[in-house]
């Protein structure tokens, strides 16, 4: 049987690790992963097990520090996916984590119905299933909040979305997100830190619900993208840091696919494809 090729085009829809695995034998299979690919803006969500009781956190400011610090073993990242004929990379416009000295790239191949990923700078081995929305259209835009301070992706395949928004100040260089809040001089400064949000959510009858997120008190919530000005902004629904509605405006810089099947209820749904 011939194997499956490899490309952006054919890494569409949700991809979820059961894997990873290092040449010094240490490995992880617990660790909840989330990758949504688009036509070729992604966004990747990393949890590792464990999260302490947040069910009564309902904005940044309600984060203790156990809390903060739990939330900076995180990783989450957005970008663009690029193949040089060789080697994938996916390029990080946005990083929870501070920035890594080395590049995010890997050769993918298919091992049965497990995509296989090795890394070329960093020794590493990745295990990778994919959902049925692969089958499904998918849509992908590029936002810069107004003002420019921070980026932002939203990424959609059939009924599965993705949002990623950059925190608005830069993080300084260090090994790990965790050492940059425990030398942070207070909380406000440490929770301006954490103030970077990787969500994963389900298009339905609730609208776009958001089930997984960086930020914990946004699960269960709403994102409700709408666009505005003849399709030149995109809205979306979200909380000040004092649990205060409001609602986020974003220029939209780059769009792949129809900005219609990105942010209406229904346009990608698998019950309106079956129509």
């Amino acid at each position: 049987m011939e194997a499956a090729v490899v490309s952006v085009a054919t890494l569409r829809g949700l991809w979820q690790r059961s894997l990873i695995a290092w040449p010094d034998g240490l490995r992880d299979t617990t660790t909840s992963v989330y990758w949504l690919q688009g036509p070729s803006f992604y966004a990747d969500l990393r949890q590792p097990a464990g999260r302490p009781d947040l069910s009564g956190i309902r904005c940044l400011d309600d984060l203790d520090r156990e809390g903060l610090m739990w939330l900076a073993g995180q990783e989450g990242f957005a970008g663009e996916l690029t193949f040089d004929g060789t080697c994938f990379e996916w390029a990080r416009a946005l990083d929870f984590q501070p920035k890594s000295p080395y590049s995010d790239c890997g050769f993918l191949h298919f091992e049965g119905d497990v995509l296989v990923e090795r890394g070329r700078d960093v020794a590493y081995v990745e295990h990778w299933h994919r959902g049925p929305e692969a089958t499904l259209p998918s849509c992908a835009v590029r936002l810069t909040e107004a003002g420019g301070r921070r980026a932002a992706f939203l990424v959609r395949a059939g009924d599965q979305f993705m949002f990623a928004r950059d925190r608005a100040t830069p993080l300084p260089e260090a090994d790990s997100l965790a050492d940059i809040v425990k030398a942070a001089p207070d909380m406000a400064h440490a929770r301006d830190l954490l103030d970077c949000e990787l969500s994963f959510g389900h298009v339905g009858d609730d609208g776009w619900l958001i089930t997984r997120s960086s930020l914990p008190y946004r699960e269960g919530m709403g994102l409700a993208p709408v666009t505005g000005h003849g399709g030149a902004l995109l809205l979306t629904a979200d909380v000040a840091r004092d649990g205060t509605p409001i609602s986020r405006e974003w220029q939209i810089e780059a769009l792949q696919g129809v900005l219609t099947d990105l942010v209406d209820f229904s346009a990608l749904r698998p019950t309106a494809l079956a129509r």
